[in-house]
């Protein structure tokens, strides 16, 4: 049957959607986007780990790992993938505590036909014997990929301090220990499961494609009405997450990575029922402010702090665990009741003082300009986020739910922060420095849990009022009615407005998005900025300091919609302010005015060094894969520098040496701007003039700084190996072109294209080498290259390049085995992904400054690269294939560790190893962009 709903959309939404529910009481929401280039289609099942039977922690999990690989109408196990790839596509799933998700999307033409394959996940999965062993082991890979990640660390030592009857004290992720035994009574586990909680009542559906309703809607029928409904209900154990006794308790957790934080948690009740009013967002607004008289603002002044967040939390079908959070510097580790204590004066003062209806009508106008003026999301991201959306709202604000405040109930919110009181508190505090008795199961994290003192509880239920501490004024840059200005640029790409000595700034205004938003680039390029490792360091830090000193002025415009980003790249720094446009002027000039003080005060540069310190060093304790991406590009890219590096150099950088910098920074300077969205021509020429003025202020004008990028022609095998502290080893192998011409990206990019989705089934799938395999496209500096990667528990680096060469010497017969119509397929897909429609503004801008930051000045870069794919053919793929990747004399990079399960295994030696990097990068010839 049809619902007889009004689902409230946007007025800038220009889709149309239908709620049905089908007569197995699936619920289906079909949306209509007739601008969409990819249909997309997501799956939310209301079940979750949560549901896991006691004596299988992981089931859930293994079950959405197990309904991708094979059902009775489509039994191969790489089919799916393969389908969803050749058609431009791509997919995911996840398992959470109470639902499981899966979505994908594609080249709208092959909608229906993915739609076969997707709903018999649902109807008749196979549950193929053999697979079942292969999928454990991919999961104990996934669980061995996360065995360093405090998150999940720090995850679990929150789930064994929770009341053990809840179903949150679940491990959820499952391992092969959990998932062991015999393959044929898990088989059977797996398929009772499957059995017991997977049913048509208990799912959400959206499709969303460039196809009418009705025809949206036959499909749903014609593929979905098949899913069998055994008329389930969930049944979670309704028993609190705390209990007393695990309230008004402190965890001390000790992480891995060098960190300090202080969450402190209430525990509160399901908060689903507030959707409408958000009470919480209000109070969570108040908390956690950032400006002049805030918690925040109190303690950086006492350098106990330098971040604050509020309204976090674990939240589920009976619990809300309410958190702020406070990332705290070393000397806010030796005050931990002293900031609890403000804490409640700050909770006291908005019970007393803060619930007025003029404060929630502020939270609650943004809300609704942010719906009015709301831009469109992928479809695939769109599906998702509605098909859980139906599984919390009511039908008529699936879409609107998340933005509806419907109005001030002061009596809820007084009841909230009732609860926020110290008998119903709970700590976790993390440190390298903290005491510990016990050890968390799986991740074997060190933690200590022990009660909060009686002594200490009531010194918190009477605190004094702290002057400091104040609620903010009212916002003075939010916009009352912004309106869109008509017209746009009549050329199709941006256009220099203004030009000079050191400056160049373009301009488009947007014609298509009808909304009053903008982007505003501008890239200050200087010599001085990272010549050096020492200069790089300095550099980040200033923006660090820079980010720091500017919060208390400009955070309420970050909470009325406009939103600023300052981060350093090789030739300098690039300030981008987005979000609404009428004020955008005022926060730039807010920006310039405070960067020009430089009013940096000697507490705040300790404390900001140490936290940027922090960071660098703890880059040693991320996962293999991630430190080898990082250097990847700190290998060929000239000025970039292993994280290691840059903090051996701040290390004794003082506040005289980084004010020096900035001086030197700023004397010659090379300005490039772009400014782009609801911004009228005439506007980016007065802003370019009064930018002009400014810089000769303060600078001479200079020329870009050069980005260089190592040439590998020649060089044949380059291998590099790290020193990572990790079980798992990883492997990332790069392969360089030496042209910039659109064929060579257009080949590289099909190659990628054309073996992403066997590469993956293959070596994860079949081979079990790992959790974390791929491929990818991967331009440098405009030079188009690929890479492939790896990250192992079970397999060493010379068992990991032997496994990726064999599968490139052997690629050029799959694509022997593809037909001409799935060859064209191929093609059309990846054209279908490089041609897709800019989303919004922000995708749009970003794909603007990126053609600028790579000189396509004509900004049809992409169109030349597509025109070479069309006329790309499989003997083209396999000669370039043959050329640049199987010849034995391939200029290759290969990147490594050994894993500390592996250390024994045999080393790589059939090429050149880097030994000193900054002597291979001073040699060896350089590209120049």
């Amino acid at each position: 049957m049809s619902s007889q709903f009004e689902l409230i959309s946007s007025p800038n939404d220009s889709r149309q959607y239908r709620y049905l529910i089908l007569p197995n009481e699936l619920r289906v929401l079909l949306v209509q986007d007739d601008q969409a280039e990819q249909a997309a289609a997501s799956m939310a099942v209301n079940v979750g780990h949560f549901d896991d039977p006691a004596e299988r922690p992981g089931m859930a999990h293994f079950l959405e790992h197990m309904l991708f690989l094979g059902t009775e109408k489509f039994p191969d196990p790489a089919e799916y993938h393969a389908f969803i790839n050749r058609h431009g596509g791509s997919n995911n799933a996840w398992t959470g505590t109470e639902h499981t998700n899966f979505f994908y999307s594609l080249d709208a033409e092959a909608f229906e036909s993915s739609l076969d394959r997707f709903s018999q996940f649902f109807v008749a999965p196979c549950f193929n014997l053999d697979l079942v062993e292969r999928e454990r082991q991919a999961i104990d890979a996934e669980y061995s990929l996360k065995l360093k990640d405090d998150i999940r660390r720090v995850y679990q030592v929150h789930k064994e301090t929770v009341n053990p009857a809840h179903p949150f004290s679940k491990f959820s992720v499952g391992n092969i220990v959990t998932l062991g035994g015999d393959r044929e009574l898990l088989r059977n586990e797996l398929l009772a499961f499957y059995e017991d909680h997977y049913s048509a009542n208990l799912m959400t559906l959206c499709m969303v494609a460039p196809l009418p309703l009705d025809t949206l809607e036959s499909l749903a029928r014609q593929y979905f009405d098949a899913i069998p409904n055994k008329g389930m209900r969930k049944h979670y154990p309704q028993v609190p997450l705390y209990g007393d006794k695990q309230l008004r308790r402190q965890i001390n957790i000790v992480p891995l990575k060098d960190q300090k934080r202080l969450t402190i948690s209430f525990a509160l009740p399901g908060i689903d029922c507030y959707y409408k009013s958000k009470p919480l967002t209000f109070i969570s607004h108040l908390l956690g402010n950032e400006s002049n008289g805030s918690l925040l603002n109190y303690f950086k002044d006492k350098g106990w702090a330098t971040a604050l967040s509020a309204g976090g939390g674990i939240n589920g079908y009976n619990f809300k665990d309410y958190n702020i959070s406070v990332q705290l510097t070393e000397t806010g580790l030796s005050h931990i009741d002293d900031i609890i204590c403000a804490t409640f004066a700050f909770i006291d003062l908005l019970r007393q003082q803060g619930l007025e209806d003029w404060r929630y009508r502020e939270r609650a106008d943004l809300l609704d300009m942010a719906f009015r003026f709301q831009e469109t999301i992928k479809s695939m991201d769109l599906s998702s986020h509605l098909s859980i959306n139906m599984q919390h709202y009511s039908a008529e604000d699936v879409i609107f739910g998340d933005y509806r405040m419907a109005g001030l109930d002061v009596d809820e919110c007084k009841h909230l922060l009732t609860l926020m009181n110290p008998q119903n508190i709970r700590l976790q505090l993390i440190a390298h420095e903290l005491d510990t008795d016990s050890q968390a199961d799986w991740y074997h994290t060190p933690y200590m849990d022990s009660p909060i003192s009686a002594e200490r509880l009531n010194s918190w239920s009477n605190v004094a009022r702290i002057p400091e501490l104040i609620l903010p004024e009212a916002n003075p840059f939010i916009v009352s009615a912004p309106e869109v200005r008509p017209g746009g640029n009549e050329s199709s790409a941006p256009s220099i407005v203004a030009e000079g000595k050191g400056y160049r700034i373009w301009h488009k205004k947007d014609g298509e998005f009808n909304v009053p938003k903008g982007h505003l680039y501008l890239s200050l390029d200087s010599e001085k900025a990272s010549a050096t490792p020492r200069q790089a360091a300095l550099t980040r830090l200033y923006v660090e300091m820079l980010q720091d000193y500017l919060t208390e002025f400009t955070y309420p415009a970050e909470v009325a919609g406009l939103n600023y980003n300052i981060y350093p790249h090789q030739g300098g720094l690039t300030l981008h302010i987005s979000g609404l446009t009428g004020n955008q002027e005022k926060l730039l000039a807010l920006i310039i005015e405070k960067a020009r003080e430089r009013n940096f005060s000697e507490s705040r540069f300790q404390a900001t060094k140490r936290q940027l310190l922090q960071a660098w060093y703890n880059v040693s304790r991320a996962k293999p894969i991630s430190q080898l991406f990082t250097s990847l590009t700190v290998t060929l890219q000239r000025r970039s520098y292993e994280p290691n590096r840059l903090a051996e150099c701040l290390e004794d950088v003082t506040l005289t040496e980084l004010h020096e910098h900035v001086r030197a920074f700023f004397e010659k300077i090379h300005l490039e701007g772009l400014v782009y969205g609801d911004w009228l021509e005439s506007e980016a020429k007065h802003l370019a003039h009064k930018l002009d003025v400014i810089l000769t202020l303060v600078s001479s004008p200079s020329g870009e700084s050069e980005r260089q990028l190592v040439d590998m022609r020649g060089k044949g095998t380059l291998l590099r190996e790290l020193d990572i502290h990790h079980p798992d080893s990883g492997i990332i192998v790069y392969y360089q072109s030496a042209s910039t011409d659109p064929r060579d990206m257009a080949l590289f990019s099909l190659l990628n294209h054309t073996m992403s989705s066997s590469f993956f089934h293959e070596l994860r799938t079949q081979k079990q080498l790992g959790y974390m395999v791929g491929t990818g496209y991967l331009p440098l500096h405009r030079h188009p290259g690929m890479i492939f990667y790896i990250q192992s528990p079970s397999s060493g680096p010379l068992t990991l390049l032997q496994a990726i060469d064999e599968f490139v010497a052997d690629f050029n017969y799959a694509v022997m085995q593809i037909t001409t119509e799935q060859w064209e397929d191929t093609k059309k897909g990846l054209v279908q992904q490089v041609m897709e429609h800019d989303a919004n503004q922000k995708t749009r801008s970003q794909r603007y400054w990126a053609s600028i930051g790579n000189k396509d000045y004509g900004f049809d870069q992409r169109e030349m690269v597509v025109a070479e794919i069309m006329t790309l053919s499989r003997s083209d793929l396999i000669e370039f294939n043959m050329s640049h990747l199987r010849t034995r004399k391939a200029d290759r990079l290969v990147i490594y560790n050994r894993g500390e399960q592996q250390e024994a295994s045999q080393l790589l030696q059939s090429g050149t190893l880097i030994t000193d990097l900054k002597l291979f990068k001073n040699q060896a010839n350089k590209f120049s962009l």
